[in-house]
């Protein structure tokens, strides 16, 4: 795995293959947009969509875990999709996985779908926290376009671009990184994403297979 290096705000911190942030300094990391119980709620109004989705994204958390010493887990909104992510087997899932890691800080920082699913089980042992929250000099968000007084690290758009060769396309998350704001892609398994161009003075990192990789000659 290939992780790309880049100062913001006068810190070091790392983009990740895995679509998170690293924050080596703070041994934070941060991770946009898991959406726990997407399928679950799906599922829920008959939508036949695969089981799974939270053993991938619990999976996708521990795999980091292992690959950096991370003290906290920083969620910029979004952690449950949804009033029946609180499904006894999600709970259970996310339980098992928090009990294998009971020293780990976790922190959200509320979204949309968090105020429609309501805060997820004080047995997680979450902080709950709402944007803009400060930490170091960044301003912690889910929503990119916040009033914020630090360097603003959010998700919400769960951008991806566009890279067409001749007849050939493909869709890759990326992160949007601009001189005031960076836009995570979303972590979750079965989240989607939305076509997003750079704006001026801003630069697209691509999250290609097992790299990330600078997107040349934009922004």
């Amino acid at each position: 795995m290939t992780a790309y290096a880049l100062s913001l705000a006068g810190e070091s911190v790392l983009l990740l293959p895995q679509k998170a942030l690293y924050w080596p300094r703070r041994k934070t990391l941060l991770v946009a947009d898991i959406h726990f119980g997407k399928a679950s709620a799906f599922r829920a109004q008959g939508v036949p969509v695969p089981r799974g989705t939270t053993s991938a994204n619990l999976a996708a958390l521990d795999e980091l875990l292992a690959l950096h010493p991370v003290e906290r887990i920083v969620f910029l909104g979004d952690f449950l999709h949804a009033r029946a992510a609180h499904a006894p087997a999600t709970l259970a899932a996310m339980l098992a996985w928090r009990g294998r890691h009971r020293k780990l800080a976790l922190t959200l920082v509320r979204g949309n779908h968090d105020r429609h699913a309501g805060d997820p089980s004080a047995l997680l042992g979450i902080e709950m926290v709402d944007e803009p929250w400060q930490l170091g000099p960044f301003s912690l968000c889910h929503h990119p376009d916040l009033a914020a007084p630090g360097y603003v690290l959010a998700g919400h758009v769960h951008p991806v671009f566009r890279l067409a060769a001749g007849r050939d396309a493909l869709r890759l998350p990326c992160f949007l990184v601009g001189a005031a704001r960076a836009v995570l892609p979303s972590f979750g398994a079965f989240t989607g994403g939305f076509a997003v161009a750079p704006a001026a003075g801003e630069r697209l990192f691509l999250v290609a297979g097992e790299a990330v990789l600078a997107l040349p000659g934009r922004g």
